[in-house]
């Protein structure tokens, strides 16, 4: 799964706000698909930068997951390449495009008999409860009590 960090939950929680508001899907289009989705909002890359990457290599986007290296210079590597150094791994990827991440899927109760990748609402079902599951590590190493409070004036906490 991917490491846990404030900067993937935002990225997944940014994307499904960025689906509620109206960014374009289609399942079929490497934009604009479960990923696709994904990358525009970490990559900052449009559906149509995207598309055009993918559409010089071959497959969909677990085809191209699944053929991916570092060094070769193709385009669709290269945004793969920046959401892997974003900290999500191959394997996240193939599991988003195809809404099949089992710890994901526990998640979402009865929709995990019923989920399918094509389905806007259920992409976002998804990304919710991943986001979930990544908040929920990072908030399970925190340490209360190396926590203190500073002075009543600040609003912050610090670590000792």
């Amino acid at each position: 799964m991917a490491r846990a960090s404030l900067q993937i939950v935002d990225a997944l929680r940014a994307t499904v706000k960025s689906l509620e508001f109206g960014a374009q899907y289609m399942w079929g289009h490497m934009g604009s698909c479960n990923c696709g989705n994904l990358a525009q909002v970490v990559t900052k890359r449009t559906k149509a930068e995207i598309h055009g990457y993918a559409m010089q290599g071959q497959g969909d986007w677990n085809e191209q997951v699944n053929h991916y290296c570092e060094n070769s210079n193709m385009p669709i590597d290269l945004v793969i390449f920046d959401l892997m150094s974003f900290g999500f791994s191959l394997d996240d990827l193939k599991n988003l495009e195809k809404l099949s991440d089992p710890e994901v899927l526990a998640r979402l109760g009865d929709l995990k008999n019923d989920i399918q990748r094509n389905n806007k609402q259920h992409l976002m079902a998804y990304l919710s409860a991943w986001a979930n599951i990544i908040e929920e590590k990072l908030l399970s190493q925190i340490n209360i009590s190396t926590l203190q409070q500073v002075k009543p004036n600040e609003s912050e906490l610090v670590l000792q």
